[in-house]
């Protein structure tokens, strides 16, 4: 007699659990932006409130580790959104024919030079920079010129282009600003480069260390030492061939496009619910709608004078080619 119970209860949980699943959004990201304190903790907690389901994060390394994965599990993939690539890597993720429309109202979103991709939503900008110690280094390099041709004993973490963005970055600064002579130039910075790490977090936690007296980052890091430890300490470099910018974005995936909760984290993600939480966790500025001011620290940072930015199209044609540059010089 106990069998039929079970048996009614084993088909209503089949039935409902199309229902059920809906209740759950699945979001891969990196994961300094899940650490506790990322951004991830207070977005989960918000998004969670307004929706009434379950927000799971599940993190890599960095963004370009992101789509390798997201690649690699293709259409079997989990994600429901992913949360961390930047426009380097669009056109790429596109071609994975693993990404959905994003659908929704993008009137909020403010980045340099404006937005008008169909398929991802921006979250959150920043140049890239050089930061540096100033108790360590009394001369900063003040462009990627003297980076690259400076003293050898004065050291530089660096992050691997084949799973970061940073590094990917880095790679294409140097492409925009060196061109085809880009080659010789990273055989020249590579008696610079103290490691290589795969990702932002461990780079940027070797130099607070201070194992390396700079670290390729962003304009926006300086902003959490003075806000968080209330020191000018640290500082970034402005250079005078201008600075690389990164756009980061977040995008649905074919399987998340079958779930509501998707296109409602995207809409949400360009709010203040998400926007206000971006400048004092992830340390870059807000890609949307906000109602808090900026802290004034933001004010104090490198204003760049000229924002270098290749187009996603040709990084996507030639991205292997110029990490391949890269990594000839950084093996030999």
């Amino acid at each position: 007699m106990r069998m039929i119970p079970v048996l009614l209860f084993t088909l209503a949980c089949a039935i409902g659990g199309p229902a059920a699943a809906a209740e759950k959004l699945t979001v891969y990201t990196y994961e300094s932006f899940t650490a506790e304190w990322g951004p991830g903790p207070q977005v989960e907690k918000a998004f969670e409130a307004e929706c009434g389901c379950d927000l799971e994060f599940v993190a890599v390394a960095d963004g370009v580790a992101l789509l390798n994965r997201v690649r690699l599990e293709g259409e079997s993939t989990k994600a429901d959104i992913v949360l961390g690539l930047d426009t380097n890597l669009t056109e790429d993720a596109k071609a994975t024919g693993l990404f959905a429309p994003a659908d929704i109202d993008v009137a909020a979103v403010k980045v340099p030079g404006g937005w008008s991709d169909d398929t991802f939503v921006p979250f959150d900008y920043a140049h890239f920079a050089v930061v540096y110690d100033t108790e360590k280094l009394a001369t900063p390099p003040k462009s990627l010129k003297e980076l690259v041709e400076g003293d050898a004993e004065e050291k530089i973490v660096i992050q691997d282009p084949r799973t970061s963005t940073p590094g990917l970055g880095l790679v294409l600064w140097v492409k925009a600003v060196y061109g085809d002579q880009a080659p010789q130039a990273w055989t020249k910075l590579k008696d610079r480069v103290l490691t290589v790490t795969p990702g932002w977090s461990e780079a940027y936690g070797l130099f607070t260390k201070g194992e390396a007296p700079m670290v390729f980052s962003y304009t926006t890091s300086p902003a959490y030492h003075m806000v968080a430890e209330d020191t000018d300490r640290y500082q970034a470099a402005p250079f005078e061939e201008g600075h690389y910018l990164q756009i980061e974005v977040a995008g649905v995936t074919k399987n998340g496009a079958n779930n509501p909760l998707a296109r409602q984290f995207l809409a949400f993600m360009t709010g203040p619910g998400f926007q206000d939480v971006i400048p004092e966790t992830n340390w870059m500025f807000p890609a949307g709608q906000t109602d808090k001011p900026l802290n004034p620290a933001f004010d104090k940072l490198v204003k760049p004078t000229k924002t270098l930015l290749i187009d996603p199209a040709e990084v996507a044609n030639n991205r292997k080619a110029w990490v391949d540059e890269w990594l000839a010089a950084m093996s030999r």
